[in-house]
């Protein structure tokens, strides 16, 4: 046991954490998303019963976002044509903005395919049991400073 840790973070996924360096990009991935496919040249974490909001609230508290980029947070943009709320991505900009002083700024959003494609040269993907739809979340590491 360690103090201070969220207990929500596994072993597995704080080791991760601490091997990503600066730019290497992390995916918490929705109950739908296809983590195994998408993840074979990734480090795939299994968090099942996990939802991404609680996640990311702790993962946040260790994990620097990249200033470097304009947007270290990124979402899975709806397909035109779906008929989808995403009252989760609320949760995810105020999660953010309390633990990045740019806020919601940090956050974009990438077209579903090209999503898929990011998600193919990330460091790692965290399969959660997240059901919202278009939950997919990016995270771009940045530095440690202090």
């Amino acid at each position: 046991m360690l103090k201070g840790i969220p207990k929500i973070l596994s072993p597995a996924l704080l080791k991760v954490l601490c091997e990503m360096g600066h730019s290497d990009r992390i995916l918490l991935a929705d109950g739908n998303f296809p983590a195994e496919s998408m993840g074979k040249n990734a480090i795939v974490i299994r968090a099942d019963g996990h939802s991404i909001p609680e996640l990311l609230d702790a993962i946040l508290e260790l994990f620097p976002l990249d200033t470097y980029v304009e947007t270290p947070v990124n979402l899975m943009e709806v397909m035109p044509g779906d008929k989808v709320e995403t009252p989760i991505w609320e949760e995810y900009k105020s999660i953010v903005a309390a633990k990045d002083e740019r806020g919601e700024k940090a956050i974009g959003t990438i077209e579903r395919f090209a999503f898929y494609e990011e998600a193919k040269s990330a460091y790692a993907i965290v399969a959660t049991g997240e059901t919202a739809l278009y939950a997919n979340i990016m995270l771009q590491k940045g530095v440690v400073t202090d």
